[in-house]
């Protein structure tokens, strides 16, 4: 919750007061005012490591003996999720039911993660089994919680969305906000430092790598409600730095975008879009001037 401007304290009147007495005044209305929703970041982070470890047993520290162990973690999970819910009532019309439909998603959620996972492993050459990808790579860990939070962000869950894709995204370096529309599989290989706006729509088979930014023209705020990021149509590949910026942007399908090319307009499919670099080789330093280059 962010403090409201009313609630600073007047400095010029209050001289001789201790600044923290009024710090302290001040944190505890924010607190009591958020009915306990103050937790709900620790509770959050708590549930969406259980629930990926439960959909992935691979990666968990327990194992589950029976089918019917497996579907007491997860109705542990449902229960979790209401519960985090609850503090919500009013801003999400029936908690209860969101969380139902969240899981009523979820084998739909885990079969195309699965196709992900699989895609990854087959694109990769280093990648050594599906297991290997689940278990360590994290352009996986960010497609798995972009996955989960896009569906809480469908169902009009406020703020946990986002609270998910900022774990995912402190954990690998990828940042993709919940409202992005994904295809599958997707592939994000490396992954550190892409970004993809909310309203970027991806289509089937699409592979991107590291330090690709899918951004708006325009950071004004009147633009909230409006398309600003772009559309990436099916089996197309973007190379590392390449920067696609703009709600009216199509890159058409089976396209190959190379790295650190910037593109505001669209590309037709089948295209191939790269900058042409220029490297000159000299041999011999007899006439080279040293530059007092600082790194």
């Amino acid at each position: 919750m962010v403090l409201p401007l009313r609630s600073l304290p007047n400095t010029k009147s209050n001289q001789s007061a201790d600044p923290l007495d009024g710090l302290a005044e001040r944190l505890h209305s924010v607190l009591a005012d958020d009915q306990g929703t103050h937790l709900a970041k620790t509770r959050v982070t708590a549930w969406i490591r259980a629930l990926l470890d439960t959909l992935f047993p691979q990666t968990a520290e327990r194992t589950y003996a029976t089918a019917s162990e497996v579907r007491d973690a997860l109705d542990r999970s449902a229960a979790e999720l209401r519960s985090i819910l609850r503090p919500l009532e009013g801003e999400v019309e029936d908690p209860a039911e969101v969380a139902r439909q969240f899981f009523a998603s979820l084998p739909e959620i885990h079969r195309q993660l699965l196709i992900d996972a699989a895609g990854i492993e087959r694109g990769d050459p280093a990648a050594e089994s599906v297991d290997e990808v689940v278990l360590a790579y994290p352009g996986f860990l960010a497609i798995a919680v972009h996955r989960i939070a896009h569906r809480l962000h469908e169902l009009g869950v406020p703020l946990i969305p986002r609270m998910l894709s900022e774990w995912a995204h402190e954990r690998t370096g990828i940042d993709i906000h919940p409202g992005a529309t994904v295809g599958h599989p997707f592939v994000i290989d490396h992954g550190t430092g892409v970004v993809i706006g909310e309203t970027a729509e991806i289509g089937n088979n699409v592979k991107l790598y590291q330090g690709v930014t899918l951004g708006a023209l325009s950071v004004n705020k009147n633009l909230a409600s409006t398309k600003r990021h772009p559309t990436i149509e099916s089996d197309v590949v973007i190379y590392a730095n390449a920067t696609i910026l703009g709600g009216e942007t199509v890159i058409g399908r089976g396209s190959v975008i190379g790295g650190n090319v910037w593109i505001t307009s669209s590309v037709p499919p089948d295209s191939i879009v790269y900058q042409r670099a220029e490297v000159h080789v000299r041999q011999g330093r007899a006439d080279f001037e040293d530059s007092d280059w600082v790194i």
